[in-house]
Formats: structure tokens, sequence, C-alpha cells
């Protein structure tokens, strides 16, 4: 998740990346993946791209990415559009 983060310019900023080994947060929010795609190919469970905001340990904002044609997101410019403006929107 570090590496994702440097990779990403956020070290040091208010984001933070989180890994759910064993999908527990992925299924208490309910985002395990259904389409039969990345299941048939990894075999095993997958989650959805999604973003949080929580504030003070209450989330207070979910953003899902995920097109028809696919399962783990959308496309780049999608995400420009909707979750990020929405993430920010969380922040004000």
């Amino acid at each position: 998740m570090e590496a994702w983060a440097k990779d990403q310019g956020v070290v040091g900023s208010m984001i933070t990346f989180l890994a759910d080994t064993r999908c527990e947060l992925t299924k208490a929010l309910k985002m395990e993946m259904t389409h039969p795609g990345p299941m048939s190919v990894l075999g095993n469970l997958r989650c959805k791209r999604f973003a949080l905001f929580v504030d003070r340990g209450v989330v207070t904002g979910v953003e899902v990415s995920e097109a028809p044609d696919d399962p783990a997101g959308g496309s780049e410019e999608e995400l420009v559009k909707t979750m990020v403006a929405s993430m920010l929107s969380y922040a004000k």
C-alpha cells in the first residue's frame, strides 16, 4: 500500500490506502465483485474499486467505480469526473 501511495503522489497527505487481505471490510461494505470475469481468472474474491471518505472514524461518503464492461472500475476520465469531484465535496 505504501508503494501505491508513493506512486500516486499522496504520501504525507490526508489520503490513506488500506489493505483488506481477508476481504472483511469488502464483505461488510458489500463491495464484492460479482462479475464472473475476475473470479474465473483470479479464483478468489475481489473487491470493486471504491473510495470512502471517513471523518473521525465515521464513513460520510462512498463512491463506487463500476462500469458494465469493466467490473473493476470505469475509465480514468469517468473517475476524474465523478469519484474525485464527489470525494472533494465530502471534504467541505
